[in-house]
């Protein structure tokens, strides 16, 4: 089969997940036509266009840029159905109603291109049923689709076929969802609700239940199930407000119509709680409808009380045992956790056994194998670990003994026991269901592998559970060289990769040694320099830390060296006479954001979040930041018939002095952080693929260092231009007076200093006047506050 092309894609239903979806294919250049129902009044278009321009207002952002919403094609069923011929993909995501799905495909199915894969959206409809509303000649192209809310930043897609779907068109639909959207594919089984929200609903469900019996208070509860927890920061509670109330009901409902007491032994505790029955009543849906669980009034967060219907003020926190107890071992955590007397431990016990008695009874009719469930609740639930790892973890037999004497002694949810492959055979023998050969499927009774399409060799270091015993990223390749600030290493003896070991990959003296080196290496015997690190940040920036033992000995003179050395190492890495390529994922500020700017080309992952915030600590970028901006706007000018270079400095200014972060790799490139030459990549784990990759091919066509150039700087009346504006804020009060005093400085820098306009310079030079800078705001009270402040609180201090 010819490589399946996704030009572009119809959403059908512009509602909350449907909009979103529209907006993530426009986030990674898919374009995209979304359709609805015609209005009613005004024009055909209203419902798709209030969809869209509601995309902009949306926390967190579904778009990369709001700007791109510009970019969905708006359509009606009542006039744009040819539109359909001109798709690769059609995703039907309207309301959780059967009918109204098998109506809507009925309509469809005439303009459908004959190529074309259908896909349904729905959260645990029968996919099978749903096919059954469509032509034979649509069926092998029809399979669920399942994004999870919001669709942008959660990792996972379940996919789910019917006995007509033909193989080749899911391997197809994986790859394109993989690797162009970003995401993790798990294979599901056509159950009710598939896999994560089978138990991840229920593993809700159970919870509110133990809620209820042990008396706990919403707040308490998500403070207990976030990231102590190994979960996701939100909670329980808060989670089912951004997934929105109405969802989380119909997808309960879903659970109680196709499930009974003889296909589910926990179908008892899908009943509807009764707080989310009143909430609903009440039209309080969760987030999209400002209130749920939690209500934000102006600064002050409010949780619902049952009792009195009402909202009453929110903020307790668990117990700070508890707290202790979750950072112990895993053997020992759960141990302690069933002993515990207290009721929030009792609590937490009750709920992880509610989730291995319910992943173990379901595990044959939901999934394949047990490294799917854990998948799902790592990248649908944002769970740390899945319920298998933690138990495997924890000790395999020890915990399924303690979870059937919970059963048998009544205190589970429901009287079934765990299944005989929990006590006998390979699983027990092999102390769990993750081993180096696959996780354990209980219906064949063996380990199976993960899937080996040719879409996962563009991933290096795929997620993997605990047991496999994957290739682990920090020791895999051949060392070169490492100590506790960088590992130099090589994956195939071409290029070279230097991988920040410090605490949030922070730049102090160790990094920058590291750096030169590396690039010593790569000119000597290598294709190019890949900086990649395997975790969630590429760097937090310049090590303060480790500056303020030679700062309190000699003052800002004694950092000044330093800051000389960082500057040019970073000059080095630009004229570096074989390809610098930064792999960006995560944060990038400050110094790390200077690295990737200095870089020959930067490789970013859709999440990378890019900015030079030293004005939160009192500074100005240090490392060649500021170089950066004054020497791009020179470009930017010259590739214009304009010959003043201000108006191209104002972006790169204002976004140093107000210390802007990009809050995806589009938004950053936006910013000036990233070039339109440089490449953004879906997924996280094709990251480094991409950007060896890239190193090789820019050596292959012959890669130079560019010439070192003098360029043009808007002199004495940019500066005058530039402070006039910042009186006016700092008289305004929109600014304090050391935030004034810090923009005038990077207003020096950015704008040349006491020069006339025009006047060429070197990024030397301009580097003298950052380092001056920086070195005058280190021995600054004001700034000196901010730093302690910051190092101290991990929060920045406003003066």
């Amino acid at each position: 089969m010819s490589r399946f092309q996704v030009k572009k894609v119809a959403v059908l239903g512009a509602g909350v997940m449907g909009a979103q979806i529209a907006a993530h294919l426009v986030n990674v250049k898919v374009p995209v036509v979304l359709f609805d129902l015609p209005a009613k009044e005004g024009a055909k278009n209203g419902i798709v266009t209030r969809a869209v321009d509601n995309l902009k207002k949306l926390k967190p952002a579904p778009l990369g840029v709001a700007e791109d919403a510009a970019l969905i094609q708006q359509a009606n069923y009542e006039e744009h159905m040819d539109l359909l011929k001109e798709c690769d993909l059609v995703i039907e995501a309207i309301a959780e109603r059967m009918d109204w799905k098998l109506d809507l495909y009925q309509k469809i199915a005439p303009h459908v291109a004959p190529h074309a894969i259908v896909a349904s959206n729905t959260s645990g409809l029968s996919i099978t049923q749903l096919s059954e509303a469509l032509p034979d000649a649509i069926k092998p192209r029809f399979c669920g689709i399942h994004f999870f809310n919001p669709p942008r930043y959660m990792a996972l897609v379940e996919l789910i076929n019917t006995p007509t779907t033909e193989a080749r068109y899911l391997d197809a639909l994986e790859a394109f969802v993989t690797s162009t959207l970003g995401k993790g594919v798990v294979r599901a089984k056509d159950s009710p609700n598939f896999i994560a929200n089978r138990v991840g609903i229920a593993g809700m469900l159970a919870t509110m239940k133990e809620v209820e019996n042990f008396g706990l208070s919403y707040d308490v509860v998500d403070d207990l199930t976030g990231k102590k927890l190994g979960r996701a920061s939100s909670g329980t509670f808060r989670t089912a407000d951004v997934v929105g109330l109405d969802t989380m009901a119909h997808v309960i409902k879903t659970l109680q119509d196709t499930l009974s007491i003889e296909t589910d032994p926990f179908y008892a505790s899908f009943a509807t709680p009764e707080v989310l029955k009143t909430l609903l009543d009440m039209g309080h849906l969760g987030q999209k409808t400002k209130a749920g669980f939690f209500k934000k009034v102006g600064r002050d967060v409010l949780r619902f009380d049952l009792a009195s219907k009402d909202y009453v003020p929110a903020g307790q926190k668990a117990d700070e045992v508890y707290a202790r107890m979750l950072k112990k071992p895993a053997a020992e955590r759960l141990k302690l956790l069933r002993n515990a007397e207290g009721a929030q431990g009792q609590f937490l016990w009750a709920i992880l056994r509610n989730s291995f008695h319910y992943a173990a009874v379901h595990l044959a009719s939901i999934a394949d194998n047990a490294r799917d469930v854990d998948f799902c609740m790592r990248w649908g639930f944002g769970m740390k670990q899945g319920p298998f790892e933690l138990w495997q973890e924890a000790g395999w037999l020890e915990v399924a003994q303690m979870v059937q004497e919970d059963i048998d002694a009544g205190k589970a949810l429901c009287k079934a026991p765990l299944p005989e492959w929990v006590f006998k055979g390979p699983v027990a023998e092999r102390g769990g269901v993750h081993q180096p050969e696959g996780s354990f499927n209980p219906t064949t009774g063996q380990f199976v592998p993960p899937r080996s399409l040719p879409v996962y060799a563009r991933q290096h270091f795929p997620e993997s559970v605990l047991g496999a015993n994957a290739p682990s990223a920090k020791t895999a390749g051949t060392t070169l060289f490492e100590d506790e600030s960088i590992r130099l290493w090589t994956l195939d003896e071409q290029v070279l990769i230097a991988s920040i070991k410090t605490k949030m990959h922070a730049i102090g003296g160790g990094v920058i040694e590291g750096l030169l080196k590396a690039q010593a290496m790569a000119e000597e015997r290598y294709q190019g320099l890949v900086v990649w690190s395997p975790d969630e940040m590429f760097s937090a920036g310049a090590d303060l830390q480790s500056m303020l033992p030679a700062f309190m000995m000699g003052g800002a003179k004694a950092v000044e060296g330093a800051e000389a050395e960082l500057q040019k190492a970073m000059l080095a890495l630009r004229y570096s006479n074989v390809p610098v390529v930064s792999a960006i994922r995560g944060i990038a500020l400050g110094g790390g954001c200077e690295l990737a700017i200095y870089s020959s080309k930067r490789v970013a992952a859709m999440e990378s979040y890019i900015g030079l915030v030293e004005v939160g600590v009192g500074l100005v970028p240090g490392a060649g930041g500021l170089t950066y901006i004054a020497r791009r706007a020179a470009e930017n000018m010259q590739l214009s018939t304009s010959k003043d270079v201000l108006p191209f400095l104002t972006e790169g200014f204002t976004a140093a002095a107000m210390a802007k972060v990009g809050t995806s790799a589009l938004e950053s490139r936006k910013l000036g952080y990233l070039l339109e030459s440089d490449v953004v990549v879906a997924h996280k784990d094709e990251l480094l693929f991409v950007a060896i990759n890239e190193a090789k091919a820019m050596f292959a066509s012959g890669y130079r260092a560019p010439h070192k150039r003098l360029f043009p700087v808007a002199g004495r009346s940019g500066i005058a231009t530039i402070k006039a504006q910042l009186v006016n804020m700092r008289d305004g009060g929109f600014i304090s007076a050391h935030d004034f005093h810090i923009a005038s400085l990077i207003a020096g820098v950015v704008c040349g200093g006491e020069v006339d306009a025009g006047t060429l310079v070197s990024e030397e030079y301009l580097m003298a006047l950052e380092r001056k800078a920086f070195c005058s705001l280190l021995d600054h009270p004001k700034t000196q506050e901010r730093i302690m402040g910051m190092l101290s609180t991990g929060k920045p201090v406003r003066n």
